[in-house]
């Protein structure tokens, strides 16, 4: 890594004293508000209670995989697709009952990797194929960063202006430069300190709306409400299994990756999964969305070098704070999107650049046929832009290259076991 020489490691288990703390925690906080909060602003509901429950659901991932696993929960988008479905028929509370369902459903899977084990991942997913999936966590993304909408800045689309270029360029620049060149203690704070640097350069070119500060009322209640059950919005859902099955693992990989620990064995995948699912279906009965791990968290670990379950617990802290004080979430909702877009910019190519790392460090053999075809379908496939649907759900992207990488996987696999390819 880059400036690696300036940083000094902190560990999955080291504590950090308070000074450091609070700025780290607001570093993973800033990184994952943008993306988490869109996803209850797309179903028009009140983003305390997703606040809410995502911390909530990083404290259970914390307790479930007993301290060892620095992931921070935040609103999954894998979701969105069906759940639109689902609205357009039936009141939200019936996609709620769908979460809860599906929540249900991956806490089973947990229980049956917990009696299998995980040596069927070498077959469904050998090095080949999960380096090139881990790296399109990433590379998806690329340009999200810049379309605006979805996450980041709107410097590509028409109503771009030289502001909006200058902004992202100088917080992605800060966030680049102070990623190599910090020492100390802001090697730790790259991230923060060029949303900071970002945020003050918006200011100064009037970019700022404040109204949203003005008008928040200091304390505030999240709003909760219970699910409804329904066999056709389960139904309607049942196909996201596959996507948070594979998104979980692949994040999973990657973290281990950058931490230096297989968190794959040691909590384990059904641990990780039994984490993520189970925070699903809790969210669900209280009234807020499906919860998974987070790449921009992933990203900020991989550029800071500090892995410290304790930050990550500081960042649910945050979280659970904005969910009831309202002038602190919406401070944090004044960041424009050409801040977060460029430091999303920098994370996630952090992330597609850890998927090369796990091809070079499992030294990936590219003179055998099935293993270059592997990598290079499915790279190809997820940066596509090829949409297949399966029901009401469309696979797409990383998704849909999980897929063909399970597929061919599979397939190679049986061939191999006929004597009927080689190795």
């Amino acid at each position: 890594m880059g400036g690696e020489m300036n940083k000094k490691i902190i560990g999955v288990d080291e504590k950090v004293p308070l000074n450091l703390l609070i700025p780290l925690s607001l570093q993973h906080t800033f990184a994952m508000f943008g993306a988490s909060v869109l996803v209850p602003l797309v179903f028009k509901m009140d983003p305390s209670i997703v606040l809410l429950m995502n911390g909530i659901g990083t404290f259970l991932l914390i307790w479930i995989t007993n301290k060892k696993v620095p992931a921070y929960l935040g609103s999954s988008f894998a979701f969105l697709g069906p759940t639109q479905v689902i609205l357009s028929k039936y009141p939200f509370e019936y996609a709620l009952g769908g979460f809860v369902a599906i929540g249900s459903i991956g806490c089973l899977i947990a229980w049956l990797i917990k009696r299998k084990g995980v040596s069927w991942l070498d077959i469904v997913l050998p090095p080949a194929a999960m380096g090139a999936v881990v790296a399109l966590i990433g590379l998806q993304l690329a340009s999200a960063t810049i379309s605006g909408g979805t996450i980041g800045a709107n410097i590509m689309g028409e109503t771009a202006t030289n502001p909006d270029r200058i902004v992202f360029a100088v917080t992605l620049l800060t966030a680049i430069f102070g990623s190599v060149l910090f020492k100390k203690f802001w090697a730790t704070i790259p991230i923060l300190i060029a949303i900071v640097v970002g945020y003050i350069t918006a200011y100064f070119f009037g970019m700022i709306d404040f109204s949203g500060l003005r008008e928040a009322n200091l304390f505030v209640v999240p709003h909760f409400q219970a699910p409804a059950f329904h066999w056709e919005p389960i139904l309607t859902m049942l196909p996201v299994t596959l996507v948070i099955m594979s998104e979980n693992i692949s994040h999973q990989v990657v973290t281990s990756n950058i931490i230096g620990r297989d968190i794959i064995k040691d909590p384990g995948l059904d641990k990780t999964i039994l984490a993520d699912n189970f925070s699903t279906m809790v969210s669900g009965f209280l009234g807020s969305v499906p919860t998974t791990t987070y790449g921009e968290n992933i990203g900020v670990m991989a550029v800071t070098g500090v892995y410290s379950v304790q930050v990550i617990a500081g960042a649910a802290v945050v979280s659970i704070c904005m969910a009831f004080i309202g002038p602190l979430a919406a401070l944090i909702q004044t960041i424009p999107g050409d801040v977060i877009g460029g430091v999303t910019f920098l994370l996630y190519g952090m992330i597609g650049a850890s998927g090369l790392r796990l091809l070079v460090d499992a030294k990936v053999d590219y003179s055998k046929s099935a293993n270059l075809i592997l990598t290079s379908v499915i790279l190809f496939t997820g940066l596509s832009g090829l949409i297949i649907s399966v029901g009401n759900v469309e696979l797409s992207g990383m998704v849909l290259a999980s897929v063909v990488a399970v597929i061919l996987s599979i397939t190679f696999h049986i061939c191999r076991r006929l004597k009927i390819l080689e190795d």
